[in-house]
Formats: C-alpha cells, sequence, structure tokens
C-alpha cells in the first residue's frame, strides 16, 4: 500500500512539472499566436502551437520534420492521415509568412539586448557565422544549390592508424545555405536573433554578398551601435571591413595572420609579423568549457590600420593559447582599448562565438532540421521557422529564475548518474529529452483519463 501511494504521489509530481513546461511554452507563443489568429483560422492556429510541442516530443535526427510522422505525434499514430492534412494546410496557407517568425523573434532579441544594457558587466554580442544544409539523397527539391559536405569532411579526416581516405579533395552535395546570428552577454545565456537561408539557383537565388549585407542592414535598424558584432575569418575581407567602418559599426572580427595591416609606423606587414619579437604584456588562467582543460593564456595589443582605410584607427589583439600545436587568435577591432582589462574583455566576447557552432550542430543533430522534405521553397520556410522558434523556446529554459524548476524536470524526465555529467553544465540536450519525455507522460494520462 505504501508502495502504490509513493508511485502515485511521484507521477502526480512528474505530470505536474510536464504541465508546467507546457504552461511555459503557451506563454512564450502567446504574443505571437495572438498575431497569427488575426492572419488565419482559429483552427489552423492551434494546429501550430500543437506543431510546436509537437516538434518537441518527436525526437529523430533523420525523420524529425517529415509531416507523415509528425502528423501521428500531433493526434495519434491510427490518424496519422488527418494530422499531417492538418499540417499540410497550414504550411499551404497564403496568408502567412516566414517573416512573421522573424519579426517576431527580432521582437525578442531586442527586448533581450535592451535587458542587457541595463547590468553593468553585461556586453551585449551579435555572433555571426555561416553553415549548409546538405540533402545528398535530393535533386528536384526547390532551390536546391551546391553546398560544401561538411559530413564527408569529417569522415575523410585522417585518423591514426588508420588508411588515407580515397580522396582529399571537398565534396559537394546538394543542399541549402545557412546563415544564423545569435545575441548573447559576456555572461548571460544566448538568445536566437535570426536563422536565414538562401540558395544561390533557383528563382530565389542571391548570393552571399546579398545575404551579408541585408542582414548587416536588418541588424543596424533592429539593434543601431548597442551590440558587437563577432565575426570568425570568413568574413575577413576589404570590402566587408569597408561596410562595417562607413557606418561606424562596433565590431570584432578574427583576423587571418597572413593577411596585411599598417603599423603605427606606416609599414606594411602580415598579422603574425604584429608579435615577433614582442613579449605578452598579461596573462590569464583560463577555463576551456568545451575540451574540460585549464591552461593559461597570454595576449598583447597594438594599434593598426587597414591599408585601404588608413583614416580609421583599429586595434589588433593578439591572443597566445598557452598550449603547443595551438595557433594564436589575431582579433581586429575598431572597439575602445586602452589597457589588457580591454583587450581581454574582447578575447572572451569572442571565445561565446562558440554559441552559434552550437546553435547549428544542436539544430541538425536534435531538432532534425536536415530532414525536411517539402518541395516548395516558401512552405519549407514555414516549417524551418517554426522550428527555429522552438529552438527560441528552448533557449528561454536556460534563464537563471528557471534553474530549480529546470534541475527538477532534469531528475524526473532525464536523470543521469555520474561523475561527469554532474560537473557537465546543463546541457540543451538533456533539457529537450526531458521534455519530450514528459510531455508523453502528459499525453498518454490524457488519452487514458475517461471522457
Amino acid at each position: 500500500m505504501f508502495t502504490t501511494s509513493k508511485n502515485a504521489s511521484f507521477q502526480a509530481e512528474v505530470l505536474s512539472q510536464a504541465r508546467f513546461f507546457s504552461h511555459r511554452l503557451e506563454d512564450f507563443l502567446a504574443p505571437f499566436l495572438v498575431q497569427l489568429d488575426r492572419l488565419l483560422d482559429h483552427r489552423l492556429v492551434l494546429t501550430f502551437q500543437a506543431l510546436c510541442q509537437a516538434l518537441v516530443r518527436h525526437r529523430s535526427r533523420s525523420s524529425g520534420l517529415l509531416l507523415s510522422e509528425l502528423g501521428g505525434v500531433l493526434l495519434s499514430p491510427h490518424k496519422a492521415p488527418a494530422g499531417t492534412k492538418r499540417l499540410s494546410n497550414l504550411l499551404r496557407s497564403k496568408k502567412w509568412s516566414a517573416e512573421a517568425i522573424t519579426d517576431y523573434l527580432t521582437g525578442e532579441a531586442q527586448t533581450y539586448v535592451d535587458r542587457l544594457l541595463e547590468q553593468e558587466r553585461e556586453l551585449p554580442l551579435l555572433l555571426w557565422d555561416e553553415s549548409v544544409q546538405e540533402k545528398t539523397e535530393s535533386i528536384k527539391s526547390q532551390g536546391l544549390c551546391a553546398v560544401r559536405s561538411m559530413k564527408a569532411r569529417r569522415q575523410l579526416r585522417v585518423k591514426p592508424g588508420y588508411y588515407d581516405p580515397p580522396t582529399r579533395q571537398p565534396v559537394h552535395v546538394p543542399g541549402f545555405r545557412w546563415v544564423g546570428l545569435l545575441c548573447c552577454g559576456l555572461w548571460a545565456q544566448p538568445r536566437l536573433a535570426r536563422f536565414t537561408w538562401w540558395t544561390s539557383r533557383g528563382i530565389n537565388a542571391t548570393s552571399l554578398e546579398q545575404v551579408r549585407l541585408w542582414l548587416l542592414l536588418w541588424a543596424r535598424q533592429a539593434f543601431g551601435r548597442a551590440v558587437l558584432h563577432v565575426f570568425d575569418r570568413g568574413y575577413a575581407s576589404s570590402r566587408w571591413l569597408g561596410l562595417l567602418l562607413a557606418r561606424g559599426d562596433r565590431f570584432l572580427l578574427r583576423w587571418p595572420s597572413r593577411y596585411k595591416l599598417l603599423d603605427v609606423k606606416g609599414l606594411l606587414k602580415n598579422g603574425y609579423r604584429f608579435s615577433v619579437g614582442k613579449k605578452a604584456t598579461s596573462s590569464k588562467v583560463v577555463r576551456d568549457m568545451v575540451r574540460q582543460l585549464t591552461y593559461r593564456r597570454s595576449l598583447l595589443w597594438q594599434r593598426c590600420l587597414h591599408p585601404d582605410y588608413p583614416d580609421c584607427p583599429l586595434t589588433l589583439i593578439i591572443c597566445r593559447p598557452g598550449r603547443k600545436g595551438r595557433p594564436p587568435w589575431y582579433l581586429l577591432t575598431n572597439e575602445e582599448v586602452h589597457t589588457d582589462r580591454d583587450a581581454w574583455r574582447l578575447v572572451f566576447a569572442y571565445a561565446r562565438r562558440w554559441q552559434v557552432e552550437q546553435a547549428f550542430r544542436f539544430n541538425k543533430a536534435e531538432m532534425g532540421m536536415e530532414s525536411c522534405r517539402l518541395w516548395f521553397w516558401d512552405n519549407r520556410m514555414k516549417l524551418l521557422q517554426i522550428v527555429t522558434l522552438v529552438y527560441a523556446f528552448l533557449l528561454s529554459l536556460l534563464e537563471k529564475e528557471l534553474r530549480q524548476a529546470v534541475s527538477n524536470l532534469l531528475r524526473q524526465g532525464c536523470h543521469r548518474t555520474g561523475k561527469r555529467c554532474r560537473k557537465t553544465p546543463t546541457p540543451l540536450y538533456r533539457i529537450r529529452l526531458a521534455l519530450a519525455n514528459l510531455w508523453n507522460l502528459l499525453y498518454l494520462s490524457l488519452i487514458q483519463t475517461p471522457g
């Protein structure tokens, strides 16, 4: 009798947690659903809300976005055709577009940046990066273009003790190109700003330069000069630097060591020449959370100019890794650097760029974005932006005020043991798995309830 009462109490606690996070999702979507209700039939709005929950419940990298399977999760397996029809009606409706979701996420990002500006220690960052979505099995979907396969690149990497790969040439497959922008602070959890997909073929064809310029104009309109733009080496070019300097955008750009700059004496030399024979001015012991290593980094910084823009003063920060085999970081910025403390602040800002890399990985591996098989470009963009909205909701669960609730969620829905799991920071993967487990239990309890 005691065991039965204990199990019933635990089950009630689990269902209570499931309802709590279900209400959190409803509250997160409520402002957007109010806007969507003005455009669509109310039944389609309810389908939209149910789809967001189904995307969390259905975990599959290879079939996570198949409408036939999502239809079974939306209603029930024996009603999968009806659920698929509802999803098709939602995605094919001409009364709304994917831009409605991007506009809503823009407003959320602006609110997040304003909140960061109120905190004294925080520095609002806008992280830029690019990736691809591979569709190796497709040849006729609208908007497909040639992309370099990252999967093939990883699989062709030489492993010690194994044979060399058959080729070292880049492998290109059908797919779509992808640009992601994330907002974050030096200490605050990241928030999604924008995901944009584009192609170089078909009626929606464009170029990388046009997409970058369009996103830069969008960022200026949304945030002004409140954010610091953080770029990887792929953005290091004279033309892109000129676009940033023309309007005074704040930026932090990783500069390739072979690219040339002017020193204070007017001598033109490669980036790595700025640190030759010079001692570091400061050093710190830092923790690499990705590789779980602790080591000492050192840095020095110097004033410099770009040969094409000699009237715009810049600063080159050289951060030495302190580990054998790791190249230094050469960070070019137009931010004011007066002390080593200012330089370290920018180094740590660039280290936060890893968040956008993790965003791409999570959406490919966990949200199954590469499994989308819709034919038409507009319908595909709607579904991908819905997944983006769900990802933004999962990021919102990392806020400090929800730390205890998330801890209880992981204990009840995704319990793990072991020293490694206890010391590892809470991953978004476990939060999504725990939500899927609890919401599936809640769904079973609802269909088993009489009446």
